[in-house]
């Protein structure tokens, strides 16, 4: 039962940091490219790495690695605002917005990954 509350936690205060960050991005962005959500997604996919790097493991993953990142990262919106930019014939935005979500996001993680293991 505790595990649940710890992932409930998180994920609450995942999904408001989301909301918090994606929105200032977007703020500032003043174009049609979702800069909020690329954000929001490479800082998740370096933190998530950073703790497996860090062997985080027991409550504290379920806190912060699945309640938090989970609510945090949003494959989702990734997926809608792609296929918006798509439908609105903004291919140049689309592909940058695709490749770049892939390979910072992997890059990331794998740097969050490594730095974990070094410290």
């Amino acid at each position: 039962m505790s595990e649940i509350l710890l992932v409930s936690a998180g994920g609450f205060l995942g999904a408001i940091s989301r909301f918090a960050v994606s929105t200032q991005v977007q703020k500032r962005n003043r174009t049609s490219f979702p800069a909020g959500t690329l954000i929001v997604n490479l800082v998740g996919a370096f933190l998530l790495g950073l703790l497996i790097g860090l062997q985080i493991k027991g409550e504290l993953y379920s806190l912060f690695g699945i309640g938090f990142m989970g609510a945090f990262t949003t494959f989702s919106t990734l997926m809608l605002e792609s296929e918006q930019l798509k439908n609105t014939g903004k291919n140049l935005l689309f592909y940058s917005y695709i490749i770049s979500s892939y390979l910072l996001g992997i890059g990331l993680a794998l740097c969050g990954l490594l730095i974990g293991k070094m410290v």
